[in-house]
């Protein structure tokens, strides 16, 4: 992967490529990935786009295992947080979305609730980076 233009136009607050592939390096086996897309199009109809790109994880995805689905509701800017039991609060943590935006919301979500590690890696239309970290 030698592309350095996946994330040319990027919203504030998301991950440069440079520092999404140290991120990655450095979490190793240890990186979760919280998609906070919602497979509702009556909340949210531009994810389906992004659904067509790269579906939600599930807990029988064998090919993100350590991805999880925790939806960003717009109405309470709010999300469920990652359980205790499988991610601690300095576990290396990459928001995901369909553009950027709410990965930030949900970034800075988790950061107020104690999560100390914790970057917004875009949406899928950065298919550079999903090759990257979207088997973590």
């Amino acid at each position: 992967m030698t592309e350095k233009n996946v994330n040319s136009n990027v919203k504030p607050g998301i991950a440069s490529f440079d520092e999404l592939i140290k991120f990655v390096n450095d979490a190793g086996t240890n990186l979760v990935v919280v998609d906070v897309r919602n497979p509702d199009e009556s909340k949210e109809p531009g994810d389906q786009k992004s659904l067509a790109v790269a579906s939600l994880p599930s807990p029988a995805d064998n090919n993100r295992p350590n991805a999880v689905s925790l939806i960003w509701d717009r109405d309470t800017a709010s999300m469920p947080l990652p359980s205790n039991d499988t991610v601690s609060k300095d576990t290396p943590i990459i928001t995901h979305c369909g553009g950027g935006g709410r990965g930030q919301k949900a970034k800075e979500y988790l950061e107020l609730n104690g999560y100390t590690n914790v970057v917004n890696g875009a949406g899928p239309k950065e298919t550079e980076l999903w090759k990257l970290y979207g088997d973590k």
